[in-house]
């Protein structure tokens, strides 16, 4: 029976066309898979996968795995929910997600970078979906320490992939180097979409020193590269840097691109560096299609068939109203109506108009920005006051030139624990870009002087 799911639809219309082509290419320039060679390994996983019901969630932590594509589409003929995990996530936090989703499967790679169907023995039954059962979830950061996911089916994330690809300016004459994560959501819609959808090639890089990267672009003669700020700010830093004679558009998202680098990169290799911002509950949002680096904070104007709207229009900043058939149905296990809803998304991002565009100014939340990454300071402070002899812990986000934002915290103590202990602690529970730069040890958490605590005041008291 001929499937009536969007995404395959137009993964059959990419198979047609493109059946022979090179699809994953290696950075040593090798071809890893045709994309008739991605429909032979879907046909191979679907005897892994075809045990579990319909609407089961099965978890994928591979890393940036060739097999990505073919895992996708042999899950969505299954009719199976996708939950992407990165690889980088600690183990109680995976297990806390495998939970809160309800995940009966994760697919893993093993030794030899095999890939293996890891049914859980206490897998959960599969949730009630009700209507529009979901294709995928993306786990977020919510208000608090628990983690929840976002619910999208088949159709939104074309459409994301479908306005990234057309404002952009990006085809299937494209090849895009895949440096950043598969797994989170910047990877999955502009590297993992656009070659299923659309039939854009991409190439894998296991070596994300920026050395390495220049050289594999170098090689392989990538046309596409999205990348976060930190990856241009290095690339600048390099001495003896190769030509990219081939490379011809630079997307940088997950944190606001400074100035700075975008001059700089401009300046060393010739190139224009597009701000792209967008949210993992509703893809892309806006787009600097010009790429001039002239504002700091600049990310354009919406993205084509996106509309914005100032939910404080006579504020100079705002958070805007995004209308999108990219914004995902709703947050799991709880929904959150005023925020994610019927294809509008509020973000927690302040955004100011600046005639041309927007650029951003601020938040409203006490999310941290680590590169892209949302970091939740409750389930930080959480973990240092089960930490022995501390009182009280305080965590906020500081500025930082490369990641945008940094974490830290205030604690207090009763006994003689050092920096470096409670930093070790903490590497044992939580993801890297979750554990502080630095622990201020304080005799009191400080006040302001209405009597309380704001991170953003210890932010900028604790900025050096």
């Amino acid at each position: 029976m001929k499937s009536t799911n969007p995404f395959l639809i137009a993964w059959e219309e990419t198979l047609q066309r493109a059946g022979n082509r090179p699809a994953i290419i290696a950075a040593t320039g090798d071809v890893l898979q045709t994309f008739d060679d991605i429909e032979s390994r879907v046909c191979a996983l679907k005897d892994k996968i075809q045990i579990f019901h319909p609407g089961s969630v099965v978890a994928i932590q591979i890393g940036n795995h060739h097999d990505w594509p073919a895992i996708l589409i042999a899950c969505l003929r299954q009719e199976l929910v996708v939950l992407p995990l990165e690889r980088s996530i600690s183990e109680s936090q995976r297990d806390a997600a495998l939970e809160t989703c309800h995940a009966s499967a994760v697919v893993a790679a093993v030794s030899g970078r095999r890939i293996e169907v890891l049914r859980l023995g206490t897998a959960a039954s599969t949730p009630n979906w009700q209507e529009n059962q979901p294709s995928l979830l993306k786990l977020t950061s919510g208000t608090t320490a628990a983690p929840r996911a976002i619910r999208f089916r088949s159709k939104q994330l074309l459409a994301d992939c479908d306005q990234i690809c057309e404002t952009m300016g990006i085809s299937d004459a494209d090849l895009n180097f895949g440096v950043i994560p598969i797994s989170h959501s910047y990877g999955f819609s502009n590297l993992l979409t656009p070659l299923i959808a659309r039939g854009v090639p991409m190439v894998l890089s296991e070596d994300r020193t920026p050395r390495a990267v220049l050289a594999d672009l170098a090689r392989t003669n990538a046309t596409v590269l999205p990348a976060t700020p930190v990856f241009f700010q290095s690339f600048c830093e390099l001495e003896k840097a190769p030509l990219l004679p081939n490379l011809r558009l630079c997307i940088s998202a997950g944190a606001p691109l400074p100035i700075s680098i975008a001059k700089n990169f401009r300046e060393k290799f010739g190139l224009p560096i597009h701000s792209f911002y967008g949210a993992s509950e509703c893809g892309g949002i806006c787009y600097d299609r010009e790429g001039t680096g002239e504002i700091d904070g600049f990310v354009g104007s919406a993205m084509k068939n996106v509309d914005l709207e100032m939910v404080d229009p006579g504020s100079d900043s705002s958070q805007v109203r995004v209308r999108s058939a990219a914004a995902g149905d709703g947050y799991f296990p709880e929904p959150e109506p005023g925020k994610l809803h019927q294809g509008i998304f509020i973000p927690d991002d302040l955004l100011c108009d600046c005639g041309g565009g927007f650029k951003v100014v601020g938040r409203i939340s006490d999310l941290i920005n680590v590169a892209g990454k949302k970091v939740n300071p409750a389930e930080i402070e959480a973990h240092l006051r089960d930490c022995r002899g501390v009182r009280d812990a305080i965590v906020f986000g500081r500025k930082s030139d490369r990641r945008n934002e940094e974490v830290a915290a205030c604690v207090t103590v009763d006994t003689n624990v050092s920096e470096t202990e409670l930093l070790e602690f903490l590497r044992g529970r939580l993801s890297s870009w979750q554990v502080p730069k630095r622990i201020f040890l304080v005799d009191t958490i400080p006040a302001n002087e209405r009597g309380k605590i704001s991170r953003r005041e210890l932010a900028t008291r604790f900025s050096q």
